[in-house]
């Protein structure tokens, strides 16, 4: 999460947001494990179901364990949750799973993430004008996440086995239609931690942050059809949208934590 220190000199709404941002589950929720690592969570109800189908997951001293070899026992968890309308829509993208030190024990279909409440790696990039004004984005209406809502200049999702690094190249490629190399005063900002029930289950999230100027003879052109416009927008009018709830979760705290460094935004 973002440092609590600073919670106390946030405004009131945005004190709120970031409550909104740290929230137990609904429901209780089980420890998901990989041997004696744990990746995720479950409700109790669901990883029950799951055996019941002849799954390959145990329950092991009080842990639901997944049986080995990990990435064939997820993929198949992954398709009865398919089959069974639990998820997301099917993407056929590989995220990784991660222990709590960060090491790489598997892969699973991003539309099992949630329901199995394991933890994603994110990218946001806070586009800026040469005179100090916001590139944000709206979010597509046919979004299944947040349609039609305000975002960062880009955001998106590590794929498994690839780099934050190599993830900001790509997503601000697809998404903002931006080469990384032509944009000016690249920098990293930061990290957040959002943690909160959503439909789907529960998300569990780490944001890795970079701010960058795009420079005036570039603008940001949507590629992979998941943006409805850009625009460019002065801190006064961006501070009204944040009030206004415009914004995604994550993309308010992202854009909030900017307007604080830079002293435009204080409580």
């Amino acid at each position: 999460m973002t440092d609590r220190g600073a919670a106390s000199s946030w405004p009131a709404w945005l004190a709120e947001l970031r409550a909104h941002a740290d929230r137990p589950p609904l429901r209780p929720r089980d420890a998901l494990c990989i041997g004696t690592a744990r990746v995720g969570s479950i409700e109790s109800e669901l990883a029950r179901r799951i055996v019941a189908g002849g799954l390959p997951l145990r329950l092991v001293a009080e842990r639901w364990t997944l049986d080995q070899p990990v990435d064939d026992a997820m993929r198949q968890i992954a398709q009865w949750l398919r089959a069974n309308g639990i998820g997301g829509a099917w993407r056929n993208e590989l995220l990784a799973v991660d222990d709590a030190h960060g090491r790489r024990l598997g892969a699973i279909e991003r539309s099992a993430v949630r329901p199995l409440g394991i933890a994603t790696r994110a990218v946001h990039l806070v586009g800026r004008s040469p005179r100090g004004d916001y590139w944000v984005q709206q979010r597509a209406f046919d979004k299944a996440v947040d349609p039609g809502l305000w975002d960062t200049t880009m955001g998106g999702l590590v794929a498994a086995g690839e780099s934050i690094a190599a993830t900001l190249a790509r997503e601000t490629d697809e998404e903002a239609g931006l080469a990384i190399d032509a944009l000016d005063r690249l920098r990293p900002a930061g990290r957040i931690t959002i943690r909160r029930p959503i439909a789907d289950g529960y998300m569990v999230e780490h944001i890795e942050i970079f701010e960058a100027v795009v420079p005036k003879a570039l603008q940001p052109v949507n590629r992979d059809g998941e943006v409805e416009r850009f625009e460019c927008i002065a801190t006064d009018a961006l501070i009204e949208r944040l009030r206004a709830g415009a914004f995604t979760l994550e993309a308010a705290l992202i854009l909030a934590a900017a307007l604080q460094r830079d002293g435009l935004l204080s409580g």
